[in-house]
């Protein structure tokens, strides 16, 4: 953290990064707690940040600004590939009802693209712009079976953190599981991630197809939702997505 707030671009980047899901409001103190800044310095960063619209200022604190969502959906990748995501999303919510993701890899975790969930969601930990490790969600699964050999080694040679008891964590198993995805085309989670969660996801690869630019899945609970019968759909929506997007770059 001390060479990160050695530069002004440290200073401002240690307090955007304060905020969480949980507090999304924190107030200047809080702030300079945090980020070990003296309370002057936080307060001139912060000031600095509201000006640009990366935060947002009342009589209760700071919270994250409007700002920060238009430059996020500026990542060109991201935001292509989810434009032209959304039909096939919505074709696959309205067929089942349950939640359906899109997901890219960033590092040794997902990154949730995209969320779309009804009324009588299941309880899943993630959400739009939120994080999992690889490991213990299908889509995870998808975009590491189809990950560079050495990002697949660190990963199985790394810890696999336990979530629930049923978590995928000796890598033995986890390699057998990786196989059958690039074999058949899909991920299975069952409650790896979070209790009374099943899940089926398909990757969708480049015009190569080695690589996976990103995932799409489907969740529901356990006693509702059966992941296997909609294997083949959302195999089917990632293969059109493909070739939707190697249309729109010909």
């Amino acid at each position: 953290m001390a060479g990160e707030l050695d530069s002004v671009l440290g200073k401002a980047m240690a307090l955007l990064r304060c905020f969480t899901l949980d507090e999304p409001v924190l107030s200047l103190a809080e702030l300079a707690r945090r980020t070990g800044l003296p309370k002057a310095s936080a307060h001139r960063v912060a000031r600095d940040l509201v000006h640009h619209r990366l935060l947002d200022r009342d009589e209760q604190g700071y919270r994250l600004s409007g700002g920060l969502f238009e430059l996020g959906m500026l990542a060109s990748v991201e935001r292509q590939l989810l434009e032209l995501a959304m039909p096939f999303l919505q074709d696959l919510y309205e067929r089942t009802h349950e939640t359906v993701h899109l997901g890219v890899r960033e590092g040794h975790e997902v990154v949730y693209v995209a969320k779309l969930a009804g009324h009588r969601q299941a309880q899943s930990p993630s959400r739009t712009g939120g994080r999992m490790p690889l490991h213990c969600t299908a889509i995870g699964k998808a975009l590491l079976a189809h990950a560079p050999p050495e990002l697949r080694r660190e990963v199985l040679g790394g810890a696999l953190e336990r979530h629930t008891p049923h978590t995928v964590i000796a890598p033995g198993l986890l390699k057998r599981q990786l196989d059958a995805v690039v074999e058949k085309g899909v991920a299975f989670e069952r409650e790896e991630s979070r209790l009374g969660l099943l899940c089926v996801a398909a990757p969708i690869l480049d015009e190569q197809g080695g690589a996976a630019l990103a995932a799409i899945s489907i969740t529901g609970p356990v006693g509702r939702f059966r992941p296997e019968t909609q294997a083949d759909a959302v195999r089917a929506a990632a293969a059109a997505l493909r070739s939707v997007r190697a249309r729109s770059r010909s």
